[in-house]
Order: structure tokens, then sequence, then C-alpha cells
């Protein structure tokens, strides 16, 4: 007699054993919707468990997750950015030099997959270009330039998620575009994750699009290293900020406090400094002490027509380049940088606008958190986000513009030797950590706190050429988090100054009425400085 033997117990040879080991034990009773759930769990988990180690992809840092959970139905974590260009160029020229440009950088060719643990870079195996470089078309409305359907436009696009399930990134084509000064040419609308890069990272990838651009560096792969384990995460997120070489990037901390930083990314190297490093260190620690309960402890924002629940839907608006050697005249004969000039204008047009729409700005403030940047600028081509945040309380009822000038020098001095970009950095790092619930609710302490999310970038000092066209203006604007509803851009660009802004219709249906209030508050401060008595 033979006997059969179940295939089941047939062993690690068996077919059958090996199909039924890769199945999940059915349980008995169990509902179908539960066996699914209980599916996608592990699913989860596997996928969770693979990015971790390292074996699929390569994992998101903490601060760029934190970045692509921020995502709310007001408001999107896209920089949008506008380039104008005379005469226009083409959509097969502008593909052509993306695939060879841009598509260099891996994470243009890359989407996200989330995870119960975070997220994790994964190559797009269907990428498609065409899928990311559009071709536009602006409506024609009679009355309405061409300009302010560009406007319109790129408003729209800043409330259109980008699909997940490709890459996190957009270009928009309109061939044919004729701008305020008449000359035939087109615009390009671009629009980039924020968990891709920040506003300087990109100012590399668009040196490298430009004619006579250069490819990016080719990343060395750390050898004998699969994943980053929790001390790499530690020294990226947390220690590298404080290097020599940031410290100097971010031009906000002297001699003593950079010794001292250096010693927090190297503390073996403190005892060769004696009592002098301990003081130093000493002196950091206080610093972040009391930075850290500044933050804490920072007071609601003022209540202005600006601050409020937005709703969903975005304008933006730009101004015509101010020449930027007459930002610099001002500011060296009033003793105050760049920054103090264009930030004084801003408060300036912003109070102008309250004022126009009936209100009375006289002794109100509204706070902006400006980005600090937080990394060497050779290293901006490595891409992710690598910045601070401070608050600057913008003096809007400060009608002189001479005394709005100094105050706005007070206040950007008193944050030098701050460390609250770092803090803010770390806040970010430990949000990327959290379930978004729970992210949301740390991050809209900024919000309750904040009207205005402030950027000033330096971009290129000559004029660009694109596919043999030149750069007429460029423009972007960053996003806003939570219930602010109001985001500021300055950019230099070719020897000139540009002034943008993005607004919630909600909160201020008209951004091109506070637009139109900057020219005139920089002309009163040429003005009003022209007549200051001059000494020596």
């Amino acid at each position: 007699m033979v006997t059969r033997i179940p295939a089941a117990s047939q062993g690690a040879h068996g077919t059958h054993a090996t199909a039924a080991a890769a199945r999940p034990p059915r349980t008995p009773g169990l509902p179908p919707g539960a066996r699914k759930a209980a599916t996608a769990v592990k699913k989860n988990v596997r996928r969770a468990a693979t990015g971790m180690l390292g074996l699929s992809g390569e994992r998101m840092s903490k601060v760029d997750t934190a970045w692509l959970r921020m995502d709310s139905d007001s408001n999107l974590m896209m920089i949008n950015g506008v380039w104008t260009l005379a005469p226009g160029i083409t959509w097969a020229a502008l593909c052509e030099r993306v695939e060879q440009r841009l598509l260099q950088y891996p994470r243009f060719r890359q989407r996200v997959l989330e995870d119960a643990a975070g997220a994790t870079w994964v190559d797009d195996r269907h990428f498609d270009l065409s899928a990311h470089v559009l071709r536009e078309t602006l409506p024609h409305h009679k009355g309405c330039s061409m300009q302010r359907a560009l406007q319109d436009r790129v408003g729209e696009l800043a409330m259109q998620p980008l699909d997940p399930r490709r890459p996190l990134w957009q270009m928009h084509l309109v061939e044919d575009f004729v701008g305020e000064d008449g000359q035939p040419g087109s615009a390009l609308i671009v629009r980039i994750h924020h968990c891709i890069a920040d506003g300087i990272a990109l100012i590399s990838v668009t040196l490298s699009l430009v004619d006579g651009g250069a490819e990016p560096p080719k990343r060395r792969p750390r050898a004998g290293k699969l994943a980053a384990t929790a001390e790499d995460w530690i020294a990226d997120a947390l220690i590298k900020p404080f290097t020599g070489l940031t410290v100097k990037a971010l031009d906000l901390a002297g001699d003593g406090a950079a010794r001292s930083f250096k010693m927090l990314a190297a503390p073996e190297k403190a005892v060769h400094h004696g009592l002098s490093g301990t003081a130093d260190m000493a002196r950091v620690a206080y610093q972040l002490v009391s930075d850290a309960a500044a933050l804490a402890l920072m007071p609601d924002d003022s209540t202005t027509r600006l601050k409020g629940r937005p709703g969903r839907a975005k304008r933006v608006a730009w101004c015509p380049p101010i020449p930027l050697d007459e930002v610099k005249a001002i500011g060296r004969a009033l003793n105050c940088s760049v920054n103090d000039v264009l930030l004084s204008c801003v408060a300036g047009a912003i109070g102008g606008y309250l004022r126009s729409q009936g209100d009375d700005p006289t002794g109100q403030e509204i706070r902006a958190m400006i980005p600090v940047n937080l990394r060497p600028v050779e290293e901006a081509w490595k891409l992710g986000n690598r910045f601070g945040l401070v608050p600057l309380v913008l003096p809007i009822g400060v009608a002189n513009p001479i005394e709005r000038v100094y105050a706005v020098r007070q206040r950007m001095n008193a944050l030098k030797g701050s460390t609250q970009p770092l803090l803010a950095f770390a806040m970010l790092a430990a949000a990327g950590l959290m379930i978004k619930p729970a992210q949301d609710a740390l991050l809209n302490l900024f919000g309750r706190k904040t009207t205005a999310v402030m950027t000033n970038v330096p971009g290129p000092k000559e004029a660009l050429t694109l596919c043999g066209a030149r750069v007429t203006q460029c423009m972007f604007w960053v996003p806003q988090s939570g219930d602010i509803g109001l985001g500021v851009s300055i950019l230099s660009y070719g020897g000139g100054v540009q002034f943008g802004v993005i607004t919630d219709t909600t909160l201020c249906p008209e951004p091109q009425q506070i637009i139109d209030a900057f020219a005139p508050e920089f002309a009163q401060l040429s003005l009003l400085t022209l007549m200051l008595p001059w000494g020596e």
C-alpha cells in the first residue's frame, strides 16, 4: 500500500508548500473587508521595512517628508515659477533641453512611495516626459492682457495637485506670449513640489537648464552602506547645520559662535580650545535655550484682513524689475543692507494696501516667516530642503519710509546670531517623524503666529538664455502652510529686483493692488533719502 503525503507537508522543496507559505493564513470567519485591511497593513509594513533597510529606492529625509505631508485643501506645497522669454521657444526644443539637463538629476525621474514610516524615492519605470512638459494656451478675453491671463493661470495651477503616481513636477509652456513690454515670445510656468528641493537648490537646477549650463555633479555612493541609520539621520539633519561652512552661509553668527558650532560637529576637539571654547559653548547653549523659549512663547499675530482662514483659490501678481544699483545706493546712504531696504518697501506696500481698503494699520505689525539657507551654496545641487525659518515682525503701521527702514534694520540686527533657523529646521525634521495629524498640529503653531511667508533669493547677476531665447523676466512664489494666506517673494536677476505676491482670494482678492504700491514706496524712500542732509 502506498501512503500519500499531503502537499502541505512536502517541505521546502514542495511547490504547493512554497505557494502556501507565500499566502497569508486565512482566519476562519474573518470578513473580507478585515482581510483586505490586514493585507494592506502587511504591505505597508513590508514596504516600510524595505525602505528603511535600503533595499528599494532611496529613503526620503525627514525634513523633506514633512514638506511632502504638508499639503492641505488651502495650501499645496509647490514652488511655482514663471519665466518670460524673447523670442519664443518651441515645445520640442524645451523637451530636448529638459531631457539633456534636468533629467540628469535623479529626483526628476523618481516618484514618491509613502508608507507608515515615511516615504521613499523610487524610479518611475513608466516615466513619460510629455506628462511633465505640457503645451499651454492662454484664454483671450476682451480687455484682459496676456499678462493678466498668465497671472490667472499661475494662480489656478497653484491649487492643482501634482499627480502622486508620477515625479512631482511639471512645466507648462505658452509658446506664443506677448508681455506688457509688447515683445512677442514665450512664457514658461514651472511647478515643483517642495519635497524635491528648496529655493536655493532650485537656482542650481535653473543654472543647469540654461544655455551654457553644466550638468550636476555625479553623486558618489557611500561604500559599504545600504541605508541611512538613525545615527546618519541625526548627523545629516541636526549636526551638519551647525558646521562652520553652514554658519558661513548663514552669515548670522560671529566668530565665537562659529567655533562653538564646529565643536558641536566635533565635540572631541573642544578640549583644545580650553576655557575659551567652554565659554563659547555655554554662550551657544544659552542662545539655544532663549531662542527656543522665544519661539514657544511667540504671541499670535495681529488681526488684519490678511489674517484668517484661507479658501481654495489663489492669485498671483508681480511687478517690473527695479534697478538693483538704486537699491544698493539707498542702502549705502542709510547704512542699511539691501534686505533692509526691500523689506521696508514690502511693509510699506502692505500697509498702503490696508489703508486703501479702509483699514487703519497705524501701530500694527505683522509677522513674516523668512527662510534662511542652511547649507553652502556649492552643495545646492544635492537638492532636498536645508533651510530654517526666522520670524520677522514687519512695521506695516509706520508711514514714514525712513523711520520704517531703520525699524526693519533694528529687527534684522536682533536676529543675527539667532539659532532660531536651526531650531525650526530641527522642528521640521521632528515633524517628519510624526503621523500627519500630529505633524499638522505642530506646524499649525506657525500658522497662528504668522501672516505671511516671505523669501528673498539672490538669482543670477547676468541675463540668461534658454534655447537661444533671452529670459526677460523670472519670478517665483513659495508655498504657505496651514492657514497662512499671503506669500511674498523677492528675486534679484540680471541687475534688477522683482517683487511678487501670491494670495488667497478669500483674504486678498486682488494682489495686484499690493504690487502696485511697491514701486511708489521705493520711489518715496529714494526721494526722501536724497533730501536727507549729507555729511562726510
